[in-house]
This record gives structure tokens, sequence and C-alpha cells, in this order.
């Protein structure tokens, strides 16, 4: 007797075990998620099959846990051919099953921390909670702490009140040459925290962040690696929009290039940020400082076109979505700048880096070009330090070279 779970998915026998109610629900969240029908099948089948074998097992429902779930893979793989994604699909189960509270979730023992770990943790926790530091401020300062506990005091007892300025020095010194000068520099700022923050909790007595070395960095001497506004119309005008993914790919990097969005601002960016009527774009921008940007016509017509005809059904608030399953938004800012660096590729364009950064560096640069104060472009891109926008006074290089006097023939 065959059982129906949904258009897509039909089983040769009806379902049967402690879990066997819980089968169509895990169906239709597949489902939801975007699975494809043969994905899914997959996943409802196994899901089925373990819940029959929990019934021949005798294993009520309170009791089902992973070490049920290792010793039905086992089983099955004496009978069949265990394909490489069964024990995904029966894990995605036991987690569906968890966030719904049909089986309850099973205590992990904790890990014994290292000396060292629960330092860090301490410190992390206090980024978190107390200095109310973003999560990727407290992800970028974590691993400088880390290495340099490791670096004092290995996997012996970190006994704080031995730090002394020669440890700080040592450990810039060892560390900072290795680096480019923008990762010596937050490793130095994440350094001072984490001393402020051992003399605020009574650990040492004098102020060894002010022994944190400066690392050597002339102002402004680098300049803004941007591509030139041809090359962003070429990456723009290479984006396929007759495909979803075009679609939602072309609407971000207008995003990037019209507006100089931050690929974090676009990856996080939601439904309700937008205010059509007002024709503006909340932004969410460095330590969630939030800003109101006017949406231009082009942007606001790409945005609109992916909504109405690329983006995906789902219970996400987030604009962009994954166009694979499960759909949902993206963890993060990576997976914008690997949709940059798939434009850039796809347009021949020779960048200076694969980035989503040059794109904000080319707005910058084209609004100095057209005569923005460094002000107005500071506004646009939202930099908290006029030091900041200081770098933008480099980039303009043909005109500086019509303001050069000639050399004088014969001089020397």
């Amino acid at each position: 007797m065959k059982c129906i779970i949904d258009e897509g998915v039909v089983l040769s026998r009806p379902l049967e075990g402690p879990l066997a109610v819980q089968v169509p629900v895990f169906a239709k969240w597949a489902s939801e998620q975007g699975y494809a029908r043969y994905s899914r099948y997959r996943k409802v089948l196994l899901a089925a099959c373990f819940s029959r074998w929990l019934g021949q097992q005798a294993v009520s429902l309170r009791r089902v846990s992973s070490e049920h779930l290792a010793r039905y893979l086992r089983s099955r793989a004496r009978r069949v051919q265990i394909q490489q994604e069964d024990a995904t699909a029966l894990r995605q189960f036991m987690s569906f099953l968890h966030g719904q509270g049909v089986i309850p979730v099973e205590k992990i023992a904790p890990l014994r921390l290292t000396p060292v770990e629960q330092e860090v943790l301490a410190f992390e926790h206090y980024l978190r909670h107390e200095r109310v530091l973003s999560s990727e401020t407290i992800t970028r300062y974590v691993p400088f702490i880390r290495a340099f506990l490791t670096h004092r005091f290995g996997h012996r007892p970190a006994m704080l009140s031995r730090l002394c300025a020669g440890d700080v020095v040592r450990f810039v010194q060892h560390q900072a040459p290795r680096m480019h000068v923008k990762c010596a520099k937050l490793l130095t700022v994440a350094l001072r925290s984490f001393l402020r923050y051992l003399r605020y909790r009574g650990d040492i007595a004098c102020d060894l962040a002010a022994a944190v070395p400066t690392v050597a960095n002339w102002s402004m001497t680098s300049i803004p690696r941007a591509i030139s506004a041809d090359s962003v119309r070429r990456v723009l005008t290479s984006i396929p929009r007759s495909t979803v993914m075009g679609r939602r790919d072309y609407a971000i990097v207008v995003l990037l290039a019209r507006l100089g969005l931050r690929s974090s601002e676009v990856a996080f960016l939601e439904l309700e940020d937008i205010d059509w009527d007002a024709g503006q774009v909340s932004i969410r921008g460095k330590g969630s400082q939030p800003a109101a940007l006017p949406l231009p016509e082009d942007v606001g017509k790409a945005i609109a076109a992916y909504l109405r005809d690329g983006r995906p059904r789902s219970t996400s608030r987030r604009v962009f979505l994954r166009t694979r399953a499960p759909i949902r938004g993206f963890l993060g800012r990576s997976a914008i700048g690997a949709i940059a660096k798939r434009a850039l590729g796809r347009a021949g364009v020779n960048a200076p880096t694969q980035g989503t950064h040059q794109f904000r560096h080319a707005l910058g640069t084209q609004m100095l070009r057209h005569g923005a104060s460094l002000a107005e472009i500071g506004e646009v891109l939202r930099h908290r330090s006029p030091e900041t926008t200081k770098i933008y006074t480099h980039v303009d290089l043909d005109r500086l070279r019509t303001l050069a006097l000639p050399w004088p023939r014969g001089a020397g």
C-alpha cells in the first residue's frame, strides 16, 4: 500500500515507528526550503526508514538520540549501499526534530578548556556583554589575543599577573613584520583593548597598553584600489538578467556600485529596510550605526525585478537569498564577495583585488572627479572619521599632473 506524502513524494510503504507523525511535517519543511523533488524524496525516505527501524528496536520517542542514528546507519549499510548524502540527510532530520521540540536536545559534556582558552572566552564575554561590540569586531580581536597568550604561556597556566612590557613588545615585534600594515594595526588595537581589560579586572597593576608598539604607517600612503567607471559598466552589462541568479547578482552589484555599500550591509539587508514610498534604504553600517540613503531609480528597479521575478518564496526577511536549498539569507559577507568576484571574472575586468570594496572606492573616486568635496564623499560612504576620506586626495593623479610645473631643461 502506497503512502502519499505530497505531490512529489510517494513511498511504497505506510509510515511506522515513533517518528511517523513527523515525517510529513519534515517533508513540508524540505519543500519550503526549496529542495529539488528527488532530494526531498530521498530525505523523506530515509526519515521514514529510520522511524520504522526505531519502532522495530522498541525505542520510544523521548529516547531517540544520535547514537540511534549511528546504529541505524550501520544496520542499513549491511542491507543496502549507503549513499554519500544519507548521513547528512538524517542528521538534518534530527536537527529538525530538535528544533520542533519533538525529541530532547542531547546534553554534550563540556570540553575542558585550556587555561588560554578560558581567558580568551572571558575576554570575549566582556567585549560582547559589557563593551557591546559587534560580533564582527569580536571575531577580529579574539584570534590576536589567543595568539598573544599562547605565545607567552603555551599550555601552562595563564598567570596574567606576570605579564610585563617585554612580553608585549616581543609579541608585536614577532608578529607584525609578517602582516599587512592594516592587519598589524588591528593586532595592536586588539592587544591594547585586552590589556586595558586586564587592568580593569585587576589582573595587572600597571598600564601595559601603553607598552604596545605603534605600527609604522605613513598617513595616506596607500591609494584606494578601484576599478574605472567603464569597468563598472562592463561588469553590470555582463551579468545575465534572464536567470534568477542573474537578477539577484545584478541587484547586488548595482547596490555595491551605486551606493558604495559594504558587503556585510548588502548581505544583511532586510525587506523592511527599503521604503519604496520615500525612495530610501536604511543601512546598518559599522558598529550597527543606521543610515538612510536615497534609493536611485536604477537600483530600485533592479531590486524590484529580483523581488518580483527571482526571489524564492521564503519566511526569511532578508532581501537577498541563496538560490539553492536550503533557501535562506547569506550567513555573512563572504558570499557577497564571491558574487562580486564571479561578476568581475565574467566581464574580464583586471581588478586590483577580487573583493567588493573596490566598487566602494570606485564610487568615491568618481565623486571626487565630478567635483564632490571630501565631506560629501565621507557622508555618502559613511566614514566615521574625516581621516578615512582623505585617502581620496591621492586618487586623481591625472588632475595632479596638470598642476605640476615642467622641469627646466638643463637643470642639474
